[in-house]
């Protein structure tokens, strides 16, 4: 076995060039393969990551009829102001699958801090948000179910708008910012979290207690919905009906297409990406499928003009006691090899690439050794398949004939 793997390298390194041009579409193949079943798992990671972010078990009513970016980020039309404080004590109150909630109003607007002045979005919620959307304070504190009764004039701060408004985000804890004509006391700093699953920056947000905004900044009485928790992510679908049900109720909702609010879970906009990742996904299969049909024909081609060029190898091993099942399993160990090389190289090449963009993106970084294993003995399997025929034929070479002609 020894004595043939040295002739099958002494003979692909004689045709170096042709070679490498079979091993091209192997090559590839496996690269675009590799990458692109390693780019998926680690979107999976991160969009579960994400969803974890978000808060355990979390359920969301929206007001009005927001729409789905092809990238899972929601697009709000115009304001929808039916979503009230009934609906919200509704929905906490009648549905047994949801542990606890908190209203929320969010709006777009500029905070003040002296002459520094920056845009931000304020989310108005009760006490609980941390606990719900597992936001826990960095700095200082949130503020308490007190400070909601009391319509306290104060306010916490996400982590870029504290640097943006200060030198420093540990400078914050105790400075009165401007927001539109009302002052808040800075009681606490948010950690850095990054864009959450609908898009939204959640370092560019300004929390205050609800009842603050809606009745010493706005004088509203309506909320943009509703951030609930779940006792259990598999009571998801019930809950959501349930959900449903309650809004329909409430909002005496004859047609679905007069629907005015919007049940959503995080699962649902992750799906919404998954969509939209599966599209590049069949792309790197077409590719990788295209890539390892040329390499095929590459390595038969090249493996048929070894057999021609080597007729006289051929006859001299056969004349002198070689069976045709070894010069059968020579050429197949050759044509594997060549095929093998080239998706291991593939391999290995596209774990560097998917760890660049591991690091770009921001995703987790996963490896899948058995994709990889899998990769490189799928290569020596097709570079076999591709071996089979210039292998028979190479078998079946009449001894005499060509000891003859040449």
């Amino acid at each position: 076995m020894l004595n043939s793997l040295r002739i099958a390298l002494r003979s692909l390194a004689t045709h170096k060039l042709r070679s490498a041009l079979a091993m091209l579409g192997v090559f590839l193949g496996t690269l675009a393969l590799t990458g692109v079943l390693h780019v998926s798992e680690a979107f999976k990671a991160q969009a579960q990551v994400e969803i974890d972010k978000l808060g355990p078990n979390l359920l969301v009513a929206l007001a009005g009829q927001p729409t789905f970016r092809r990238n899972g980020e929601l697009r709000f039309g115009r304001v929808t102001t039916t979503f009230k404080m009934e609906d919200v004590d509704a929905l906490l109150e009648n549905n047994p699958y949801v542990k606890q909630g908190t209203p929320f109003v969010t709006k777009d607007s500029t905070i003040t801090y002296r002459r520094n002045t920056v845009n931000s979005q304020l989310i108005a919620v009760n006490a609980d948000f941390p606990a719900i959307r597992a936001a826990p304070v960095t700095l200082g504190s949130f503020f308490t179910k007190q400070d909601v009764e009391q319509r306290a004039k104060v306010c916490v701060l996400g982590f870029t708008i504290a640097n943006k408004l200060f030198k420093h985000h540990t400078q914050a804890l105790g400075k009165i910012v401007r927001y539109n004509l009302t002052n808040l006391r800075v009681i606490g700093v948010m950690p850095k979290r990054g864009r959450d699953l609908a898009g939204t920056d959640q370092d560019e947000q300004v929390y205050v207690p609800i009842t603050t905004y809606m009745r010493r900044m706005s004088n509203q009485d309506w909320v943009s919905g509703v951030f609930m928790t779940m006792y259990s992510d598999k009571d998801e679908a019930a809950a959501k009906l349930t959900a449903i049900a309650i809004m329909v109720k409430q909002h005496k909702v004859k047609r679905k297409a007069d629907e005015d609010f919007l049940i959503i879970s995080p699962k649902d906009l992750s799906a919404l990406k998954t969509q939209a990742l599966q599209l590049v996904w069949l792309l790197g299969l077409m590719s990788s499928s295209i890539s390892f049909s040329v390499g095929t024909m590459g390595v038969l081609s090249i493996m048929i003009l070894l057999v021609q060029t080597r007729k006289m190898e051929i006859g001299i091993r056969r004349a002198i006691g070689a069976r045709r099942s070894a010069i059968m399993t020579q050429f197949l160990l050759e044509s594997s090899l060549l095929s093998g090389i080239g998706g291991t190289l593939g391999a290995l090449v596209a774990l560097v690439l998917i760890t660049v963009i591991y690091y770009v993106a921001g995703f987790p970084y996963v490896y899948k050794p058995i994709l990889i294993v899998g990769a490189a003995i799928g290569s020596c399997l097709l570079g076999v398949l591709a071996g089979a025929y210039p292998a028979w034929v190479a078998s079946n070479i009449d001894v005499l004939s060509v000891l003859r002609d040449e």
